[in-house]
């Protein structure tokens, strides 16, 4: 790590294939989260981290399922926070991931410094939100996470996308939060 020694405020955390779920959206109610997130996040918790979820999800703007129902759930899996973008890929908005609108809404709202976060997630866009934001960036193997991995590895982005590399990838987001709390001093 670059940066030196850092007091994290806040941990940020993609839904679809970081803590649960595949590479595809799975709607509230038949989200199931990987066996060891819950333990992670407790692990989490007791570091004293603010822990935001941010996820896009265009299936709400789709009507296939309500913003509410997201939050709960998410809510229930112990996020203290919830950011999330209603807007599907063509609509042009400045929260939808690799945007940096949920990061930014977020430190307005709770007085985070985004050099001082942690952005966890298993997509490319995650990463360059991270990056375009300032935070500590770690790139999960689950999801989509193994794909964007190999893509990274085998220099297949371009342009901006190719600029972003992870301060730490993990296998999966148990791995994350361990790096985290061993490699991060509070």
């Amino acid at each position: 790590m670059k940066r030196g020694i850092i007091l994290p405020q806040a941990i940020f955390i993609d839904r679809d294939g970081t803590i649960g779920g595949t590479d595809k959206v799975i709607y509230p109610g038949e989200f199931q989260l990987f066996p060891f997130v819950e333990d992670a996040m407790g692990k989490l918790k007791k570091s004293g981290y603010l822990t935001i979820s941010f996820t896009n999800q265009p299936g709400i703007s789709t009507g296939d399922a309500k913003k509410e129902e997201y939050e709960q759930e998410l809510l229930g899996f112990g996020f203290d926070k919830v950011y999330l973008c209603p807007h599907q890929h063509n609509q042009g908005c400045q929260c939808r991931k690799p945007s940096t609108g949920m990061l930014l809404q977020a430190a307005k709202e709770n007085n985070l410094n985004l050099k001082e976060c942690v952005v966890i997630g298993d997509r490319w866009t995650d990463m360059l939100a991270a990056h375009d934001a300032g935070c500590i960036k770690i790139l999960v193997k689950t999801g989509a996470g193994e794909k964007a991995f190999n893509n990274y590895q085998n220099h297949e982005y371009f342009g901006k996308w190719a600029e972003v590399s992870p301060d730490y990838i993990a296998n999966d987001f148990q791995e994350a939060v361990n790096w985290i709390i061993t490699n991060i001093n509070r």
